[in-house]
């Protein structure tokens, strides 16, 4: 009985793997549980994870823009480590699926694209993070199980490699169909061709100490390339009046009930004596009906005694649901031509130094003063009359003619670049780490640290995160001690390659 038992279960099993053989795969994988995303899918979750790494208050809070209140624990500098690993492992990850593809679904744009487009949000990326932390694993990065600990890079070989990506990547897009899952620039192949040569310009000018004869000639190839002529083709990240899809300070503020980031004193008496059109956007009025920052970098006890009806918060139309994050802009790209003149990188001297100069703020005024037009309750910050925003809405200038006649303000070729300078580190306005990153470059605008801290100096990097040494220990120990900026200490005080 046995023996038959064993019989027909051979047979059966025989027949099992016949049916298995027989027929495809596929009808046995359930539809409804795909096991890839599709490159659509994987660039708009890219995109999706370019505000979380702008919207951080720690770059805010390094160039002062802001001010903390009760905690002051960034502001005072004793938070030294910040983690990349998040990055690695969403949006990087991500855009290195899409480039390791072999089948790509023309409906979803045709194969060049969909690859230029993953390369130049890959470039966005990269060049975030070595500006943040310096050397990182870079070349042999995102290789999964191939590579579980990858070397770090130096920054200039990173930079490099960078610019020649965003090169190869704009030459790349070609006539074919617009890539699908852009919630960027809606498709526009064009646009993505003018920020990958946008960024490049920015990026080559970030080495006008480390290299500048490297930054001049990419600076000026980039150029030609075709940059940003207009508010219209900034890389704007257009959060949406609902939940899934909201402005991230609007959920500290109104969903956490967490109203901790006020405008700091520094903006705010910087904006105010020259009646800057930009002040009502980037601050609210207190309780008097006045602008009044809030002191930087104080203690917990003594920024405790300061009334919160006294002081200045942090603009509704910034922080409102639907408030967009600015990427990358025309003004920005218009600041570094008119630097790029001063300094002899362009032909054309103060004088179009000053035409690109002024040209700058007005695209800067016009693009945060569209904001105004939106309508909000004052003890929700819900948007009461519903105006999203509108890349082609040329923004309003009131007030732009007399503050370029401001002395403090007008181009003046003794001092044009600390003029550029504080006139792009307002126009960065919570993009903090951009801000961070042309004030260690150039020193502008000079700011103070925070008082009473144990002379603890303004950050110029930020440390590693600690799990590193655990997870990625033996590299991580090399680039902390050939880096020559860190003296083999991990801290916020050592400087990245082109700080210099």
């Amino acid at each position: 009985m046995q023996k038959l038992f064993n019989i027909n279960l051979f047979v059966a099993l025989l027949i099992m793997g016949a049916g298995c053989t027989k027929y495809p795969d596929d009808i046995n994988v359930n539809p409804n549980l795909p096991t890839r995303a599709s490159n659509a899918q994987l660039l708009t979750s890219a995109i999706n994870g370019m505000p979380s790494v702008i919207e951080s208050s720690a770059g805010i809070l390094y160039v002062q823009q802001w001010s903390e209140k009760p905690y002051t624990d960034v502001s005072r500098y004793t938070i030294v480590n910040y983690d990349f690993y998040g990055i690695y492992s969403g949006a990087l990850e991500n855009l290195q699926t899409i480039l390791n593809g072999d089948n790509f679904n023309v409906n979803e744009g045709s194969a060049n694209n969909q690859k230029a487009v993953a390369r130049i949000l890959k470039a966005w990326f990269f060049w975030h993070m070595t500006d943040r932390w310096g050397d990182i694993p870079y070349f042999n990065s995102l290789k999964g199980k191939e590579n579980f600990s990858p070397a770090y890079d130096k920054q200039k070989d990173i930079y490099y490699d960078l610019m020649k990506e965003l090169k190869e990547a704009a030459a790349q897009i070609d006539n074919g169909n617009s890539v699908s899952g852009d919630i960027l620039y809606g498709g526009s192949m064009d646009n993505w061709k003018r920020f990958a040569n946008s960024m490049r310009l920015l990026m080559a000018l970030r080495l006008s100490k480390a290299d500048a004869a490297k930054g001049k000639q990419e600076f000026t190839d980039a150029l030609n390339g075709g940059v940003f002529t207009d508010n219209s083709q900034n890389a704007v990240f257009v959060h949406l009046a609902d939940p899934n899809n909201q402005n991230y300070w609007y959920y500290v503020v109104n969903v956490q009930n967490r109203p901790w980031y006020w405008a700091s004193k520094t903006i705010v008496d910087y904006m105010l004596p020259l009646n800057d059109p930009r002040l009502k956007i980037f601050a609210d009025k207190n309780g008097s009906g006045a602008y009044n920052g809030v002191p930087y970098g104080l203690d917990g006890n003594a920024v405790g005694l300061i009334s919160s009806a006294s002081v200045s918060f942090i603009g509704v139309h910034v922080r409102t649901q639907n408030a967009p994050t600015y990427i990358t802009t025309y003004s920005q790209v218009l600041f570094a031509i008119a630097e790029a003149n001063k300094l002899s990188w362009l032909a054309g001297g103060d004088a179009e130094a000053k035409t690109r100069y002024e040209a700058a703020i007005e695209a800067s005024i016009r693009q945060w003063n569209r904001l105004s037009f939106q309508t909000y309750n004052d003890a929700s910050d819900k948007q009461i009359e519903k105006v999203p925003y509108s890349a082609t809405d040329k923004g309003d200038t009131t007030g732009l003619a007399a503050y370029l006649a401001k002395p403090e303000v007008a181009y003046n070729s003794t001092d044009a670049l600390k003029r550029i300078g504080y006139q792009r580190w307002l126009h960065l306005y919570m993009n903090g780490y951009e801000a961070w990153a042309e004030w260690r470059r150039t020193g502008f605008p000079a700011l103070t640290p925070a008082p009473n801290n144990g002379n603890i100096p303004i950050p110029r990097r930020q440390a590693y995160p600690v799990k590193e040494q655990n997870i990625n220990g033996d590299n991580y120990r090399v680039a902390i001690s050939s880096q020559p900026g860190l003296g083999g200490k991990d801290d916020l005080n050592g400087r990245v390659w082109w700080d210099q």
